[in-house]
C-alpha cells in the first residue's frame, strides 16, 4: 500500500512539474511568433545587422575590425591583419558556433589558433572564402567578420579553462525569465553549444549563484574534464550582466528572444541574440519556464 501510495504521489509530482514545462509548440505559438514579427528575424539571424541597432543603442560588443563580402577583398588580407595580434573570425549568419576560428597571436608569418592549430594567411584566406560562399549560414552567401577576441574574466577561465563560456539570459517584454552559463568541454570541441556536449549551469536570476548542473543529459556538480566545482559560485558582474541583458532586449523590436553574453575581466559583451531559444535550458535549471512567463504576461495585460 505504502509503494502504491508513493507511486501515485510521485505521480502527481511529475504532472504538476510537466504543468510548469514550456514546450517547443507553446513557446512557437504563444511566445515567439506573438511577439517577434518575421521581418524583424534578421535582427538575430546576421550578427552585424544586430551591431548596426544595438551598439548605437549602448549595448557593448567586441569591436569590428573587417568585414569581407566579396572575394576580391581578400587579396589585402595580410595586410589588413598586420596590426591586429588576435582576433576572431565568424560567419555574420552562422549558428552553433560552426565556422569560428580563434587566433591568439602570430607564429612566424603564421597565425596561432586557441587550439594550438598554426594556419597560414592561405588557410585564413580559404576559410573566409567558405563563409563568404555560405558554407556556415543558413543561406546561400553570407559576409566574413573579423572582431576583437573576448579574453574571459579569471574566474570564468577557471570555471571554463576549455574555451570561451557564455551567459544565456531567457527575455520576454524585456524582462529576464531564466539563465545558465553554458561551458565548453572536450566532448564539445572547446564550443559552448549543449547540443554539441558543452555543460549547462543553472544561474538564479536574483542572486548570480550557481544552482545546478546537466552534461549530456545527466546531474552533475563538478565541471566532467578539470573537476572544478560548479555549484555554488557566484557570477562576476552579475548586476551589469542582467542590465546589459534588459538593455538589448529593450533596443529591439523582438520581444521573445534569447541574449547570449560572454564575462570579459572589466564587464559583461553581448556575443549575439537569438530568437529561437532552445528550451534545454529548463532541464538545466530543474524548473519549467511557464509559471515565470505568464506572470511576465499578466503583468503586461495588466499595465
Amino acid at each position: 500500500m505504502r509503494s502504491l501510495l508513493r507511486f501515485f504521489t510521485d505521480l502527481e509530482g511529475t504532472r504538476e512539474r510537466a504543468a510548469k514545462v514550456l514546450s517547443m509548440n507553446r513557446r512557437n505559438l504563444h511566445f515567439i511568433y506573438t511577439r517577434n514579427d518575421r521581418k524583424n528575424f534578421p535582427l538575430a539571424d546576421d550578427k552585424l545587422l544586430a551591431k548596426e541597432t544595438l551598439v548605437p543603442a549602448g549595448v557593448r560588443m567586441p569591436e569590428t575590425y573587417r568585414v569581407y563580402s566579396y572575394f576580391f577583398e581578400l587579396n589585402n588580407l595580410e595586410k589588413d591583419l598586420e596590426s591586429h595580434h588576435d582576433f576572431v573570425i565568424k560567419p555574420a549568419q552562422g549558428s552553433g558556433g560552426n565556422g569560428i576560428i580563434v587566433i591568439v597571436g602570430r607564429k612566424g608569418k603564421d597565425w596561432l589558433g586557441i587550439s594550438g592549430k598554426v594556419y597560414t594567411a592561405f588557410e585564413l584566406q580559404k576559410h573566409i572564402t567558405d563563409i563568404i560562399y555560405g558554407v556556415y549560414s543558413r543561406d546561400l552567401g553570407d559576409r566574413a567578420v573579423i572582431e576583437s577576441r573576448i579574453v574571459q574574466h579569471p574566474v570564468m577561465t577557471e570555471l571554463s579553462p576549455l574555451g570561451l563560456a557564455d551567459v544565456r539570459v531567457i527575455m520576454c517584454d524585456d524582462e529576464p525569465v531564466m539563465s545558465m552559463t553554458r561551458i565548453p568541454t572536450r566532448q564539445s570541441e572547446g564550443k559552448a553549444n549543449l547540443h554539441q556536449g558543452a555543460l549547462g549551469v543553472a544561474i538564479d536570476i536574483a542572486t548570480g549563484v550557481t544552482t545546478s548542473g546537466r552534461f549530456l543529459g545527466q546531474a552533475v556538480d563538478h565541471h566532467p574534464d578539470s573537476g572544478i566545482p560548479l555549484i555554488g559560485r557566484t557570477m562576476p558582474y552579475w548586476p551589469e550582466i542582467i542590465e546589459l541583458a534588459r538593455k538589448t532586449a529593450k533596443a529591439v523590436p523582438l520581444k521573445y528572444l534569447g541574449v547570449d553574453i560572454s564575462i570579459a575581466p572589466d564587464g559583461p559583451l553581448l556575443l549575439e541574440i537569438n530568437v529561437r531559444p532552445g528550451l534545454e535550458i529548463q532541464n538545466v535549471n530543474g524548473l519549467g519556464m511557464l509559471p515565470k512567463l505568464q506572470e511576465i504576461t499578466k503583468r503586461k495585460v495588466a499595465a
